[in-house]
């Protein structure tokens, strides 16, 4: 079965909220089997959201189509569906009482426009929305099935999973398609492309090579009549994935490096303190993006000038003789925020946002667990922010090698 996905609303296309509806529903189509082939945007104009249904209609056989259901004017799903499929909108009683009855439990008087939310056609049979007052819309007509679903998020997902995605099951033949993903750091897009080579040639799986801010991502994804046929072919390849790039995979599919790192200081019974001179706190703030990692984490310290980083215990002397952004003194930040936190194991990050002297990105990392101490070296030219986020993400990457000898 081909799908396809379109997702409705001017404020898409104006670029005031980015639609994070299709990218989840993407994600859940392999689980049933179901090809994805086309994803589309359009804005409240119901001529041109004819016009897209209407290809739709005619390309595809599972249609799902997020937002325009709701009460104003300009929320115009419903009507463009109607005029697609030449049947009349009437309002069901038995929606417009629940409507009623979702705004007299909380006391609040509702406005007259909510009732069109209860038009239906007489191809549609309306799905539950329990998060909200606009009920989606199942469709099946010539062989086709379009399916329309409310714009926020927290009640298309919680609609999918409730009552559409157990519908859809019956629906589906059986096969399914399986993917997982390999999370890299510390190659270039171009050279993981090249050391994968021999498997971009697949067919079934596949594996596709994508860049992303954590790194360099690879995709395996099998097609197969079961779920566990599915899972053998993955990991038969994922066999062949971690024999060429061993140590720089550095998680798979929703892990996070901060995760990971975090989970590594639990299992070893370690506490983490960082100082940071060019990331500014972001190290510390991705550490803490982590439920529960109070449990190891001691704290950061931003030493953004040099009277900073004495002050946290880094020798003056060395800042002196090695200037502040240099091996030396990324170290001595590392032994420093060890010492001044109380921690087991230090990070230290220096680096070069503006200078003549050296390039821009130009970044020192200093590790030390009590045991063992060393600098990394990373160049990530790029603005401010990139700059930051690619230290950032290069510290935990180096991180997670310390704490994995």
């Amino acid at each position: 079965m081909k799908a396809e996905i379109i997702s409705i609303g001017t404020e898409l296309l104006l670029g005031e909220i980015t639609d994070t509806n299709a990218p989840y529903l993407a994600s859940q189509l392999p689980l049933l089997g179901i090809d994805l082939y086309w994803i589309s945007q359009v804005g409240d104009n119901q001529a041109r959201l004819v016009e897209v249904l209407k290809r739709a209609w005619q390309r595809s056989g599972l249609i799902l189509t997020t937002g325009g259901l709701g009460p104003t004017e300009d929320d115009l799903t419903r009507e463009a569906i109607a005029e697609l499929l030449g049947e009349k909108l009437e309002t069901e009683p038995v929606l417009e009482h629940e409507i009623r009855g979702f705004f007299a439990q909380r006391g609040i008087e509702m406005p007259l426009s909510t009732i069109k939310q209860a038009a239906l056609i007489p191809s549609a049979d309306p799905i539950h929305n329990i998060r909200g007052t606009a009920p989606g819309w199942w469709v099946e007509r010539d062989g086709r099935i379009l399916i329309a679903m409310p714009g926020p998020p927290e009640e298309m997902q919680h609609m999918w999973h409730e009552e559409i995605l157990p519908r859809l099951r019956q629906c589906s033949t059986g096969g399914i398609i399986f993917s997982k993903t390999f999370k890299t750091f510390g190659l270039p897009e171009a050279a993981v492309g090249e050391l994968v080579s021999p498997l971009l040639s697949s067919v079934n799986p596949t594996l596709a090579v994508y860049a992303r801010t954590d790194g360099i991502h690879l995709r395996l994804t099998a097609k197969a009549g079961s779920q566990k046929q599915a899972e053998k072919m993955i990991a038969e390849g994922e066999v062949s994935i971690r024999a060429i790039l061993g140590e720089y995979i550095w998680g798979t599919d929703d892990e996070t490096l901060e995760a990971v790192i975090g989970r590594l200081l639990v299992e070893k019974g370690l506490s983490l303190a960082v100082m940071e001179s060019c990331t500014g706190g972001l190290l510390a703030t991705t550490i803490t993006d982590v439920p529960g990692s109070s449990a190891y984490f001691k704290g950061g310290l931003v030493a953004y000038s040099n009277e900073a980083k004495i002050a946290y215990g880094v020798d003056a002397k060395i800042i002196s003789e090695y200037g502040a952004l240099s091996p030396e003194v990324a170290q001595a930040m590392a032994e420093a925020a060890k010492m001044f936190l109380g921690a087991d194991v230090g990070v230290g990050i220096t680096g070069i946002e503006e200078t003549e002297a050296k390039s821009v990105g130009m970044v020192y990392i200093g590790m030390d667990d009590g045991k063992n101490r060393r600098v990394v070296k990373g160049n990530y030219p790029g603005s401010r922010p990139r700059v930051k986020r690619r230290a950032t993400t290069a510290a935990l990457f180096e991180l997670r090698k310390t704490l994995t000898k």
